[in-house]
């Protein structure tokens, strides 16, 4: 069993919307009682009308650094690619900020290809872009050092990913929070794996916060998932309508608990 507190958040897919009807889930998920919103990071939809309605992420952060005040924010996940990692420290500094200290670091390597395409980026190899991310990762951390002001807080790294030969290692090095996708047996496996890594590292496994996107509803998994060691329960939901039903029920079974 995990230590760390049940929370549940909600990921928040910025296509196929108006940015109205965004920042207005967003302030919906907030008085509902959401512990952290994400948005993503991509160019266009991932699925639906490839041409459809969608937002840029790291611009949408910093507008919902000032349109709420409790929640915790960030990107499921950054893309390392898109970005220099000097750059994207300073970014987040800035949404820290912005926010008041509530922003999470998500990033990982990368994988949508016709992001990168159609906006000029190299698109590499599996391989390369992993080596990027671990390049990267020290030359953030670095970073947030030297910046003036400083963070407000030690920025959560959030990495996502299910590698196990190199992204689980690079969360045993690096992470706060390593997020995942599947059923609760692919997240204890997954889980252990990092363990494993952790040792190798030399790093506490209990330091570090286990998430996934859920399958399921609230009462009928979501004990199951936390067994695993997984506590950081995220909702998805889409656009344009932004139904937060599933949210509803989350949040509601994270408070049940608490009792």
């Amino acid at each position: 069993m995990s230590d760390y507190p049940i929370r549940i958040g909600l990921q928040l897919q910025p296509q196929h919307a108006d940015y109205s009807a965004i920042r207005d889930a967003v302030q919906r998920a907030e008085a509902i009682g959401a512990d952290v919103v994400f948005n993503w990071d991509h160019f266009f939809p991932l699925y639906g009308d490839a041409r459809g309605k969608h937002f840029e992420c790291w611009t949408m952060l910093g507008a919902w650094g000032e349109s709420t005040t409790q929640i915790e924010i960030g990107a499921l996940v950054t893309c390392n690619s898109y970005r220099n990692p000097d750059l994207l420290a300073d970014m987040a500094r800035t949404v820290d900020h912005i926010s008041g200290g509530r922003l999470i670091l998500g990033i990982g390597s990368g994988w949508f290809r016709w992001d990168y395409d159609s906006y000029g980026y190299e698109f590499g190899t599996v391989g390369s872009r992993l080596a990027d991310l671990a390049a990267a990762l020290p030359r953030i951390e670095a970073r947030w050092k030297k910046l003036n002001p400083l963070p407000t807080r030690k920025i959560p790294i959030l990495i996502g990913g299910m590698g196990e030969k190199k992204t689980l290692r690079l969360t045993a090095r690096h992470a706060d929070i390593w997020h995942g996708f599947g059923t609760p047996d692919t997240m204890a496996h997954k889980n252990s794996v990092i363990d494993q890594w952790c040792e190798v590292e030399e790093r506490d496994p209990a330091s570090i916060e286990r998430s996934c996107n859920v399958e399921g509803s609230a009462i009928s998994t979501g004990d199951d998932y936390v067994a695993t060691g997984t506590t950081f329960l995220v909702v998805p939901t889409v656009g344009p309508d932004y139904d937060l039903t599933a949210l509803e029920e989350w949040v509601a079974w994270r408070d049940s608990r608490k009792g």
